[in-house]
């Protein structure tokens, strides 16, 4: 036995080398060996279902996909980050499908759209498809970060019909409403310049999302933005009947809730016109969405304490998806800031394990529990498209192996076939 003390340490460094090229040496992920994505993924009960198997879901946002596919010299980070994503056996990206008005906006103005914007997202389906990734497209922003309700709002008034300047006439001035339901047939309608698919055609699409963290705190009892809600996405499933279709929620309980006091983070929180269990068990609502930021929701919690809710915060809404939504829940935004007093990389990778966990172990017992996207993925060399919750998640060893294990382990669950032939290699040392 003395014999083999130098084995294991030559055995354990082998494998180490063997672990870094795998994750990060070139797997041909996105060249023609990845089958293009050729069916919808669909729901029964509490579950997504892809080809008749359980669907769970480990993603993550890359908001700026259009917006970079629109320049040649930034293009190329759309695949990059595609093909990092398939190493890692992430499935389903959420990204805007929005841009009103300003800097290479899509929607220039109200029925007006810019084609070469418009042929950026056509050539971010594509590619997506390509790469074996569904997207999950966002429709419009309730903040005015690329427009938002606030520029429908400003060319209602700029075109003499809008009946208020307050941000939130955007879900009540009928001119408005009309300017939206326009721009979602143009959006739902159009047909991909390279694939020859319509939009509404196409199962790359994982799903359409409403609105990105609806609030109308003008009216916190929250009948102005359930009747919203319930037009928009009737109008959606009356164009488009293939697709999931979620709001888009930050996950708060409203005035009428009894989980307003225990659940939500502060009193604030039932104020903002939103209603977590309101709003989504409207029929045309496929699945819930709930994000996750406990360092800007707190005032004063130590980082112990935000785990803590974390894990409580997530219970609560799979609970609800579980008994009375009786829909899957999407925990479609998470991060943590490093502008936190004391931030440490190894609270950021806590802060993942915790949301990973939660997760895993709502799939392992078949509860609603469906998924997650971190908030925000990049490549290198993106600083100006970073916030301070962005990582680019191979700089970091400790959370891309996180982010692995997550896939794979769900993969074992439920996962799709190119998802199990990306990660054979890397799983096979899990499993």
């Amino acid at each position: 036995m003395a014999g083999n003390g130098l084995f294991y340490p030559i055995l354990g460094f082998a494998s180490c080398l063997a672990f870094i090229y795998l994750s990060f040496g070139d797997l041909r992920i996105g060249d023609t060996k990845v089958i293009p994505i050729v069916d919808f993924v669909e729901r029964n009960g509490t579950q997504f279902i892809l080809n008749g198997k359980a669907f769970y879901i480990n993603g993550w946002n890359s908001y700026w996909f259009m917006d970079h596919s629109v320049e040649e010299y930034r293009k190329p980070r759309i695949r990059a980050m595609l093909q990092a994503a398939r190493k890692m056996g992430l499935t389903v990206c959420r990204t805007w499908a929005f841009n009103d008005g300003g800097y290479n906006a899509l929607q220039v103005s109200p029925g007006r759209f810019n084609e070469r914007v418009f042929k950026a997202l056509d050539h971010v389906i594509a590619e997506s498809r390509q790469h074996g990734i569904r997207l999950l497209l966002s429709l419009v922003n309730n903040l005015q970060a690329y427009g938002g309700k606030t520029q429908y709002v400003k060319w209602a008034w700029q075109d003499g019909v809008g009946l208020s300047s307050s941000n939130d006439s955007f879900f009540y001035d009928p001119s408005i409403r009309i300017y939206f339901k326009n721009y979602i047939k143009t959006v739902l309608t159009r047909k991909n310049s390279i694939t020859g698919i319509e939009y509404r055609n196409d199962p790359t699409i994982f799903g359409w999302e409403l609105i990105n963290e609806p609030r109308c705190m003008t009216d916190a009892s929250g009948d102005t933005l359930q009747e919203w809600i319930e037009e928009m996405t009737a109008y959606i499933k009356s164009i488009d009947k293939k697709h999931l279709l979620t709001v888009g929620l930050e996950g708060f309980y409203g005035p009428n809730s009894p989980k307003k006091s225990t659940v939500n983070p502060e009193e604030w929180a039932s104020r903002l016109g939103s209603d977590f269990i309101r709003n989504s068990e409207i029929p045309h609502v496929d699945f819930a969405s709930v994000h996750i930021y406990p360092d800007h929701w707190f005032h004063d919690q130590d980082f112990e304490d935000e785990l803590k809710f974390v894990s409580k915060w997530m219970l609560s809404h799979i609970e609800d998806g579980d008994k009375e939504l009786k829909k899957p829940v999407m925990f479609t935004e998470f991060g943590l800031s490093d502008l936190n007093k004391g931030f440490t990389h190894a609270q950021r990778d806590s802060f993942y394990k915790t949301v990973y966990d939660v997760i895993y172990k709502s799939a392992k017992r078949k509860r609603s529990g469906a998924g997650s996207l971190a908030w925000q993925f990049l490549v290198e060399g993106m600083e100006e498209s970073n916030d301070d919750f962005g990582i680019v998640p191979w700089e970091r060893s400790s959370i891309y192996q996180l982010i692995i294990e997550q896939s794979c382990r769900l993969a074992k669950i439920g996962g799709d076939t190119q998802q199990l032939k990306a990660l054979k290699y890397v799983c096979a040392q899990r499993w």
